[in-house]
């Protein structure tokens, strides 16, 4: 039996264009890593000054989210709940809550509907 090729991996430079697209165009780049990098510096300190964190997230100009953004909400909730803090979040965009969902990360976070009802209990 010969060696299996995908049939779309195979043609990749002849017939398709790369399908993986970056949300942000080319010249915001820079403004969006930098953003990124601002968002988990203040999360960080924040946490390190709580001596029980209490934390909401609000969602709501979230567009799109990558793994790395993923894996920085993971590793927070983990430094949260070793500090035995509360992470919720909040007004999700459906897409993105897809994300969660696929993910079963909507199995580890409190996820509320309103900033409101995050805060009910904090």
């Amino acid at each position: 039996m010969g060696q299996k090729v995908h049939p779309v991996s195979y043609r990749l430079p002849v017939t398709f264009d790369w399908r993986g697209k970056w949300y942000a165009d080319k010249k915001d780049y820079a403004g969006v890593l930098h953003e990124d990098l601002k968002v988990r510096a203040f999360v960080k300190k924040k946490l390190a000054q709580a001596a029980v964190p209490k934390m909401v997230m609000d969602f709501t100009h979230v567009v799109h989210m990558s793994s790395s953004a993923l894996g920085m909400l993971i590793t927070l909730n983990k430094r949260v709940r070793e500090k035995k803090g509360q992470l919720r979040l909040c007004n999700i965009q459906p897409a993105i809550y897809e994300v969660f969902a696929i993910t079963r990360l909507n199995e580890i976070f409190q996820i509320a509907q309103t900033r409101e009802q995050a805060m009910v209990g904090l």
